[in-house]
């Protein structure tokens, strides 16, 4: 900073102001002592920052099985979101939800001096883990319960599936049938629960069974393959509302393998929003959660944490997209 500041012709703290964003340096300063810093390949040390601020700008993220579209879509909001607030995110994937490895990702993170961590994941092993945990920086849960003393942030996923049901139902159909995820999952039990909710509010039957998957299309293939051969065998299936995008391509086209067609004999809903879900056969109607929005808020309720204030930001509305996989209720034969 010394060498910038002798070749730009300017003080140390007139160097410091402006690598910190600061306001109050002349339009022409700021120009001069960027050209110097550009010259010379000057870069701050995080090191000696940290030690002189008490801050490493650093967020610690601890995920579990980024290979799936929502965790890997919320991680890349919550970077983007982190970024714009000036900060980097530093990432520990998990290859298992345990609670011994989001306690080990979490006391690593300490350890690291970051300024707040964020823990993401809807599997109720990690959940349990967050409650026990009491790391020196301040710990937020994103997409999963936080219990009284421990801030969150979430999709309203109740709400989404409510919508999707609805308009099945609006559609003239009996009843919704519904492929869940996994057990353990809390985004899977929370569709669930607003599928049946929305259901016993219409005063519409609910299914006795309900088949589950594990998010992958291969499942909802499998599901798929079931309910067609229910169909075929009587059995009154005209909708069907699946917990993600891609447990419904393996139903479609378990569907399509039974001579069923869709929405012509069957409905089809599906949760998330997949980029490629207007491009299945037919376009997938489905909820789409806004990840960007969840990302903005997860780190704006741990910056808020680590400034001391009690920040409870509501959830984040997903939104009904309507394409071609639904239609009326089919005519009784």
């Amino acid at each position: 900073m010394s060498d910038v500041a002798a070749l730009a012709g300017v003080s140390h703290q007139t160097v410091s102001r402006v690598v910190n964003g600061h306001p109050n340096v002349a339009p022409q300063t700021r120009e001069r002592v960027e050209r110097a810093i550009a010259e010379l390949g000057y870069r701050p040390n995080i090191a000696a920052r940290a030690l002189v601020t008490g801050s490493t700008r650093t967020l610690g993220l601890v995920t579990v099985k980024i290979n799936q579209y929502g965790p890997a879509q919320t991680m890349l909001g919550l970077e983007n979101a982190a970024r714009a607030a000036g900060y980097s995110l530093s990432v520990s994937i998990l290859d298992e939800a345990t609670a011994a490895a989001m306690r080990e990702a979490v006391d690593t993170f300490a350890a690291q001096r970051v300024d707040g961590i964020l823990a993401l994941s809807t599997y109720d092993d990690a959940a349990e883990a967050l409650t026990a945990l009491d790391p020196p920086v301040p710990l937020v849960a994103v997409q999963v319960g936080g219990g009284e003393d421990r801030p969150t942030v979430g999709v309203d996923q109740e709400r989404g599936a409510r919508l999707a049901t609805r308009h099945l139902l609006g559609l003239g159909h009996r009843t919704v049938h519904h492929v869940a995820g996994p057990a353990d999952s809390q985004e899977a039990r929370g569709r669930t629960d607003g599928w049946c909710a929305e259901l016993l509010a219409a005063g519409a039957p609910v299914p006795d069974e309900v088949l589950r998957g594990d998010w992958t299309p291969s499942s909802g293939y499998l599901a798929g393959k079931t309910l067609a051969a229910r169909i075929r065998g009587g059995e009154d299936i005209t909708a069907i509302f699946l917990a993600n995008d891609q447990m419904a391509l393996g139903l479609l086209a378990a569907l399509h393998e039974g001579g069923l067609r869709v929405p012509g004999d069957v409905s089809v809903v599906g949760f998330d929003d997949l980029p490629e879900s207007p491009y299945f056969t037919p376009p997938l109607t489905t909820v789409r959660q806004d990840f960007a929005e969840l990302g903005r808020r997860g780190v704006q309720l741990v910056l808020a944490r680590m400034r001391g204030e009690d920040l409870h930001p509501e959830p984040v509305l997903p939104a009904l997209l309507v394409r071609s996989s639904t239609g009326p209720a089919p005519s009784p034969a």
